[in-house]
């Protein structure tokens, strides 16, 4: 049976190599404790990290879909409320048709006096349909431009792009109005209804006031459709939205779980190691007190 002869200098390696583990796990204690998390670095366990990173990512595309979504509402928003305001006015209009059209109301000045107040109603119809929403006309398309109808003319100077929110992964919503479904095709818009029911009121034409009073009706229909289309959008969009927010207290409590330290129990840890370690010194300055003289002997 052989023998393993320990010298001093193994000794003393041994005791310095065991104080450096010591001393290693405290700072390791020490970190958790002033950071408040368990891993700090991918070297402090690689799979909690990567399941962080993994989690860190899902959280970042959650928050990008929420404001998406929110930026979405407000798109949606302005348009319901303008189509409502639309709406008053088109109904507005077909009152004056009807009253215009009416035998009562068949005198110059009483016709001329309608006439007017639909040109008034024309244009505010105008400015309406050029609403914006930060900066961009929501019937307008995907135009750079601040309107979507020229403001003399009525005529539309947007475009047929869409503008679209992603609000999940692969999940678009339109949240512009078409301006052309909305208000007709240039020469035969509701500004030109107008325009022409003016100009029948003012004439005393029965036959163009029964025409307009059904094109404006066709209109009204037109924003009615339109205005059922954003509210189905808004509803889609808000439960999205919710549904993110409710996703992402799940993934920060998920991520919380696999980061973040247990304070107390850190605490209490880290009192032990500092015990474990006072020792460790002690021992180790045992160890190497011997001298040259210890050696002899």
């Amino acid at each position: 049976m052989s023998t393993v002869r320990v010298t001093q200098p193994m000794m003393v390696g041994m005791s310095l190599r065991n104080l450096q583990s010591s001393l290693s796990k405290y700072n390791d204690l020490q970190e958790r404790l002033s950071t408040g998390k368990v891993v700090n670095r991918a070297s402090d366990s690689p799979t909690d990290a990567t399941a962080s990173m993994r989690t860190r990512v899902a959280i970042a595309d959650t928050q990008r879909y929420v404001r998406n979504a929110d930026n979405g509402i407000g798109w949606l928003n302005t348009a319901d409320t303008t189509l409502s305001t639309m709406g008053g006015t088109v109904r507005r209009a077909r009152e004056l048709a009807l009253q215009g059209a009416s035998t009562g109301s068949s005198s110059q000045a009483a016709r001329e006096s309608l006439a007017v107040e639909v040109d008034q109603l024309r244009q505010d119809l105008i400015s309406q349909a050029n609403t914006t929403y930060v900066g961009r006309p929501i019937f307008g398309g995907t135009t750079s431009g601040s309107a979507a109808f020229d403001t003399a003319t009525g005529a539309y100077i947007g475009d047929s792009g869409q503008v679209t929110r992603t609000i999940a992964d692969g999940v678009q919503v339109r949240v512009d109005v078409p301006g052309l479904d909305v208000i007709g095709p240039n020469g035969a818009s509701i500004f030109d209804d107008l325009a022409n029911l003016s100009t029948a009121l003012r004439a005393g034409d029965q036959a163009g006031m029964q025409t307009g009073l059904a094109k404006l009706s066709a209109r009204q229909s037109a924003i009615t459709t339109a205005q059922a289309t954003v509210g189905a959008a808004y509803n889609r969009v808000e439960g999205a939205s919710q549904k993110g927010k409710d996703a992402l207290v799940a993934l920060r409590t998920n991520l919380s779980e696999v980061e973040d330290a247990d304070l107390p129990k850190t605490l209490v840890d880290l009192q032990m190691q500092q015990v474990a370690y006072q020792a460790a010194l002690s021992a180790t300055a045992k160890v190497m007190q011997p001298s040259l003289i210890d050696f002899l002997r």
